[in-house]
C-alpha cells in the first residue's frame, strides 16, 4: 500500500461509526500514527495545532475501537470505521458535526444532546 501524504506528511482520516455509518469526526494521521492505530486497533492521530501524536480518548477515555479501514481511489484520503466509546467530539458531543450550514451561508446548531460534560473531563 503505497498512501499519498500531503507536503506535511499527513493523510485526512474521516471517522465513521461502524453500525449507524454516522460521521463522527475528521482528524489527520501520519505514517507513525497511522502504524500505531493498525498495531493498537484504537485511533491515533497527528494534531496539527499542537504538532503531537495523540490517541483519542487518552484523557476522556471516550476511545474509538477500529473495526475497518479502507482509503479512496486516490488514496489520498482514509475512511476508519469503528465502534465508537462515549462521545467522539471534545464539546461533549458523539459527532463533531452538529452544526448545519444552509443555503444562504448561515450556521445553525443541530439540536443535539451532549453525551458528557467537557469541563468534568477536559480540565486546563
Amino acid at each position: 500500500m503505497k498512501l499519498k501524504y500531503d507536503d506535511k506528511g499527513l493523510i485526512p482520516a474521516i471517522v465513521q461509526d461502524y453500525r449507524s455509518k454516522e460521521v463522527l469526526m475528521l482528524g489527520y494521521m501520519n505514517e507513525a500514527s497511522l502504524k500505531k492505530t493498525l498495531k493498537v486497533g484504537k485511533t491515533c492521530f497527528f494534531s496539527r495545532s499542537r504538532q503531537k501524536f495523540w490517541v483519542k480518548g487518552e484523557t476522556s477515555g471516550h476511545v474509538q475501537i477500529v473495526k475497518k479501514i479502507t482509503y479512496d481511489c486516490d488514496k489520498d484520503t482514509l475512511l476508519i470505521q469503528v465502534l465508537q466509546r462515549g462521545g467522539a467530539c471534545h464539546t461533549g458531543y458523539r459527532t463533531c458535526f452538529f452544526t448545519e450550514l444552509d443555503f444562504a451561508g448561515k450556521s445553525k446548531s443541530i439540536k443535539l444532546k451532549k453525551v458528557f460534560n467537557p469541563k468534568k473531563i477536559y480540565k486546563k
